[in-house]
């Protein structure tokens, strides 16, 4: 059994970890296990004993014990991650098992399978530090949010930050168009929204479209479909899982699933046009968004009104100012040729980008600073 089923799960995909090690003889137990894993974007190792191969104990990232197997499993190296699991709910032997094997804990099927879930891809994926994630909203439409957003992402990837560009905006006309790659290969919005629950962020990662160096999570050319709050949330709290950067381009209508979206962002960047009707637009979707966003900022662009200037603005719609986003020459026709927005290193908005992450990524969270 070690050798046939080992043997088969034991490749892995390119740039993936292994998943966790398997322990047990009973095939109805190894089939929930197995599912478990699959559900958390896992491929496990399977024994019916401890393996003589020493470092399949102590190397993988989960040691899933079956009850069956608890005894077999005496005297193995101590470690941590060691779960010992099963079903019969009034076994009182089962913690004197534990400890004989080092176990951190006692899991029973099928109470625990969710919790077991999560644990399975926490192990597998790592528990690192979160991606910083920005929202970016337009206070009018065309007020140029998702021009801003394809450029941040593209300038983070330049810089080598594992990037995602997520379009949370299913009536903006897709970003992967934006940036050029509206036939690329790889899953988009309607292939999602039917998650509920753990979504592995390698799995997510590896099936998206890669742009400029950057993961895509956008929309097909079908018709609209709406993403339900549960498969926003599970998708982004994957995306972040991975760590880098992710980059949310926002709607301007606050719906349910886009408050969760709302609710994983660090920051928020509003994007105001330096006119009166403008800022009184973009005041209202401010209010809308600060219910459930407490760090939003305002990004001003111009040509001004009589009288206004970026200060002015932020001013009046209660925001920090995180800079005023450059007028960039040629970026429509750019655009038309497959350029996206932030390519050339050079240009005023992408040095407006880079000063942006420079901040951000310090760790300051630019404290009130803002980007010129």
């Amino acid at each position: 059994m070690a050798g046939s089923i080992a043997s088969g799960m034991r490749q892995t995909a390119e740039g993936r970890r292994d998943g966790p090690l398997i322990i047990t003889e009973d095939l109805e137990l190894l089939d929930d296990l197995l599912r478990l894993c699959a559900a958390a974007g896992a491929e496990p190792e399977v024994c019916h004993c401890l393996p003589e191969r020493g470092s399949a104990w102590t190397g993988a990232p989960l040691v899933l014990v079956g009850d069956d197997a608890a005894a077999r499993c005496r005297g193995a190296t101590r470690r941590s991650g060691v779960l010992l699991v099963g079903r019969d709910q009034d076994d009182p032997d089962v913690w004197r098992r534990a400890v004989e094997i080092g176990a951190d804990c006692v899991l029973r099927l099928p109470d625990a399978e969710s919790w077991l879930v999560d644990r399975i891809a926490d192990a597998t994926e790592g528990v690192g530090r979160q991606a910083l994630t920005v929202g970016v909203i337009g206070g009018r439409g065309g007020a140029g949010a998702s021009t801003l957003a394809c450029a941040l992402a593209v300038t983070a990837a330049r810089t080598g930050s594992r990037t995602m560009l997520v379009d949370a905006d299913p009536l903006g006309g897709g970003l992967d168009v934006l940036l050029g790659g509206e036939q690329a290969e790889g899953r988009r919005w309607p292939d999602f929204a039917a998650s509920k629950g753990r979504v592995a962020g390698g799995a997510l990662e590896e099936s998206l479209p890669q742009l400029h160096r950057l993961r895509v999570l956008s929309w097909d050319r079908g018709d609209s479909v709406v993403i339900p709050p549960e498969a926003m949330r599970s998708v982004l709290a994957a995306a972040r899982r991975r760590g880098g950067v992710v980059v949310v381009d926002l709607p301007r209508r606050v719906d349910e699933g886009v408050a969760e979206a709302l609710a994983q962002l660090d920051l928020g960047l509003l994007v105001v046009p330096g006119e009166l009707r403008a800022v009184a637009a973009a005041n209202r979707v401010a209010s809308a968004v600060g219910m459930v966003l407490q760090d939003l900022r305002a990004v001003v662009r111009g040509p001004y009104a009589s009288g206004l200037d970026e200060q002015w603005v932020a001013g009046a719609l209660g925001l920090p100012l995180a800079g005023e986003l450059p007028v960039e020459d040629g970026l429509l026709t750019a655009q038309d040729t497959g350029t996206p927005p932030g390519a050339s290193p050079r240009g005023p908005l992408a040095r407006f980008c880079s000063a942006f992450w420079e901040r951000a990524l310090a760790g300051d969270g630019m404290r009130g600073e803002g980007v010129s």
